[in-house]
């Protein structure tokens, strides 16, 4: 591995259940790697124990960031990207209903494809998914929105386990600005864009604890995510923001 370090954000919202186990996990995981490696947490918002409870764990391996508001999941990762110090940057969801096993397999691709990113889908060949009928819906209808839209070549944008060059990180968040729904989708705009186009997608374990989406959420998360998607279009195509 030529890489000698490894930086995994893990942003975390009300996961005041979950995150210690989450911690011990994920770091008992990425010590059986062949490269250093550092936890970013970052806390998104002061509105349970999250923080204090992942504070425990804080060390020159483990990093631990909190604000008190809650500012969604695009700015929680961008906030631990511009901290991260690895030659490989990532992120993974907290709650680990993703296997954080799988980022072995990432970064073998990663390595075998000289890639500048790998993404985790959900659509992979080999991918093990239990997931909820109302989520397969939403994610159908917005993949042909987004293959419309973007043109990626990347058949599932949304799932929260992705990889990068660290370079290639520095670059794409630094002008990321969509904090909640969309923000997958504005990551990979952007590195197309700027012409980090070495995409290539990997298999994951997902076992989705959180139940369904309800009837009402799920036409508020469609309408949210639709409407970031537009801006995100708006800014690309016609004002050329990412650019500047």
């Amino acid at each position: 591995m030529a890489a000698s370090l490894l930086s995994l954000v893990v942003p975390a919202y009300k996961q005041e259940k979950t995150i210690t186990q989450d911690i011990k996990s994920l770091d008992s995981v990425l010590s059986l790697l062949p490269l250093r490696h550092e936890i970013i947490v970052v806390v998104d918002g002061f509105v349970d124990d999250t923080f204090r409870k992942a504070e425990k764990f804080k060390s020159n391996q483990i990093k631990i960031i909190g604000y008190k508001k809650n500012k969604g999941k695009g700015f929680a990762i961008k906030t631990g990207v511009a901290a991260a110090k690895g030659d490989i940057i990532g992120f993974i969801d907290s709650g680990m209903d993703l296997d954080p096993a799988e980022v072995s397999i990432m970064l073998s691709i990663m390595e075998w494809n000289k890639a500048d990113i790998v993404v985790g889908s959900k659509l992979h060949p080999d991918s093990r998914v239990n997931y909820p009928a109302s989520r397969k819906i939403l994610s159908w209808g917005y993949r042909v929105i987004i293959k419309t839209l973007f043109r990626l070549n990347v058949k599932d944008t949304q799932v929260g386990l992705k990889l990068f060059k660290g370079k290639v990180a520095k670059d794409v968040f630094s002008r990321i600005i969509v904090k909640t729904f969309a923000f997958d989708v504005e990551v990979l705009a952007v590195a197309k864009l700027l012409n980090y186009n070495k995409i290539h997608e990997a298999p994951i374990k997902l076992n989705f604890r959180q139940g369904s989406v309800t009837s009402s959420n799920f036409w508020k998360i469609a309408f949210r995510m639709m409407w970031d998607t537009l801006a995100i279009f708006y800014r690309l195509r016609i004002k050329n923001y990412y650019k500047k």
